[in-house]
């Protein structure tokens, strides 16, 4: 839902804001007063064109913004955009400054008008004068005739995305042959390279520690071997210290049991050192001190940095670049049985594909003889004579690479219209009057939503529907069927419409009313929310003109009442 619209410096306005609530919102006012220009601002917000003609005359540039009520459709576009979420509002800005430059923010974060153009199906759809903005396209006509045949397209999706992931492997493995060879040679002698090398994990480490050992094997040998009689072999080594200490505190200890503990401590550490000094002599009898495999141990070493400076940082890398193109290696030599096997897979997901899109067109053809039909009363009981058409035309060439198997299906939905007798069907995108066209999309609207399925669950729609000048060449009896559809309609969505009959505001939950007035030499758009009083007022002066009568007021109260 539009919860507000704001204005600032664009065209004749200074400074409006606009505050709508759920159900039908009409505005109302003086021919010239700006109403056109609100819902302009509101498709400029929607991913409009923009230009620096906008601009009031003297402002450096003109702002639009408005917040919506979020949707999980327009959260999960945010997302795909980077933009963060502000609570439950969506927030759309919009600036256009002399030059013709502009900038766009959504929630207060810089955007583009691509994301707007992104947002516009999910938050509005707004059927201005000269154009429907986000056309009444191919996808629109579509969507609104699955909803109105609450018709499923999840088998298709499913169908279309299988075929296109095999689709798309088997393209990947027939392009480039000349590419592939050249790289199963590089491939083939990467193998063959790492291979040969017979590498072990971690090997390098264990290598550089010999290397290192070998290399300095008379310092470490000294080393252990002065450690060694520190510690037991020499006269006044630790170990003998350590055991004359000991008998010591066993003398004690037999007098004094308070030494007992000392004793026991001081054996454990006369064994520890024992130990060590074990270890130590061992370790100095092992080192061997040979260059030849010092020698030996560099040239294997230089061989491990020289894959590693290829294929990765560590041996483990290397031994995984080799398990990789050996792997790729086996694709290519089984590329014959693979393009087979997805050749067959491509036939089995396109002949799925095909019977859940034609299964999806016999849907399709049949919701569209209904709301054809419907849609048609509809469309003539608002001082329109028309005949009206739904074709659905299936795509369904035989071909593995069709352009038009979407995941939609492959239907072409047209809606056609004839607006005078003896006139052929034209594409509905084609009626020249845009209140014809307004008129046209609030039948359709209101033929979907009170439709032979209006009791099951409906498809998601635009939350907003806006239409200016609603009631252009219409009056009587027409309009107030007008302000009924309306009525009708903002039940399940928030209507805003801008309208000059008085049978029609009547069926307002909210009149908002726009007024042009003069102060200090400039003029300037104010937008007012009426209350019941003021509301009356300005029926009763759609009623009479400039003159509000007593005669008039009674009709417009009457009216009113009525219509609630």
């Amino acid at each position: 839902m539009l919860v507000e619209l704001r204005a600032e410096n664009y065209a004749v306005i200074d400074h409006a804001i606009a505050e709508l609530g759920p159900g039908l919102n009409l505005l109302t006012g003086e021919t010239g007063a700006g109403k056109s220009i609100l819902v302009d601002a509101l498709a400029l917000l929607m991913g409009g064109k923009a230009s620096s003609d906008i601009v009031r005359h003297g402002a450096e540039r003109a702002s639009v913004a408005c917040v919506f009520e979020s949707t999980p459709g327009a959260e999960s576009i945010l997302e795909a955009n980077g933009i963060a979420a502000e609570g439950t509002d969506i927030i759309l800005r919009r600036e256009v400054n002399a030059t013709g430059k502009g900038r766009v923010f959504v929630n207060n974060q810089p955007a583009t008008v691509a994301v707007l153009r992104q947002l516009a199906p999910e938050l509005a759809l707004v059927h201005a004068q000269a154009e429907t903005l986000t056309s009444f396209d191919q996808q629109q006509q579509r969507n609104l005739l699955d909803r109105f045949g609450t018709i499923n397209t999840d088998a298709v999706v499913a169908a279309h995305d299988a075929w296109r992931t095999a689709l798309t492997k088997l393209k990947d493995l027939e392009e480039g042959e000349q590419d592939r060879l050249r790289m199963v040679d590089l491939w083939s002698y990467q193998k063959n390279e790492i291979t040969s090398a017979s590498l072990i994990a971690g090997e390098d480490e264990k290598l550089e520690t010999e290397k290192r050992v070998l290399a300095n094997a008379e310092k470490l040998y000294t080393a252990a071997m002065s450690a060694f009689d520190q510690l037991y072999e020499g006269g006044a080594s630790a170990e003998s210290t350590l055991r004359s200490a000991l008998k010591n505190l066993e003398e004690l200890a037999k007098y004094d049991p308070q030494f007992t503990e000392s004793a026991q401590q001081l054996a454990s550490a006369r064994a520890v050192v024992g130990d060590i000094a074990g270890n130590l002599r061992d370790y100095a009898e092992s080192i061997n001190a040979s260059p030849e495999r010092l020698a030996e141990l560099e040239d294997r070493l230089a061989l491990l940095d020289r894959l590693k400076r290829k294929y990765g940082k560590t041996i483990d890398d290397v031994i995984a670049f080799g398990a990789d193109v050996t792997a790729k290696l086996s694709e290519v030599e089984d590329r014959d049985e693979l393009l087979k096997a997805l050749r067959a897979e491509v036939q089995h997901t396109a002949a799925t594909y095909k019977k859940a899109a034609a299964t999806l067109t016999e849907a399709r053809k049949a919701a569209a003889k209904k709301l054809a039909k419907i849609a048609e009363a509809q469309i003539n009981s608002l001082a329109m004579k028309t005949k009206f058409e739904i074709d659905v035309a299936a795509n369904d060439t035989d071909s593995a690479a069709n352009a038009h198997w979407l995941a939609s299906g492959w239907d072409t939905v047209d809606y056609r219209i004839a607006t005078n007798p003896g006139e052929p069907l034209k594409p509905l995108t084609e009626i020249a009057s845009g209140g014809e066209m307004s008129r046209v999309m609030l039948a359709l609207k209101v033929a979907v939503e009170e439709g032979p399925t209006k009791d099951t669950k409906k498809l998601a729609a635009p939350r907003t529907l806006i239409f200016d000048e609603i009631d252009i060449g219409i009056g009587g009896r027409a309009a107030e069927a007008v302000g009924q559809k309306l009525k009708a309609l903002s039940r399940v969505q928030q209507v805003i419409c801008i309208t000059h009959l008085p049978q029609i505001a009547a069926f307002a939950d909210q009149h908002l009313l726009i007024e042009k007035m003069e102060e200090k030499g400039r003029t300037k758009t104010r937008i007012r929310l009426l209350d019941q009083r003021a509301r009356t007022h300005e029926v009763a002066r759609m009623l009479s003109g400039s003159t509000v009568t007593e005669t008039s007021l009674q009709h417009a109260t009457q009216m009113i009442a009525q219509s609630n």
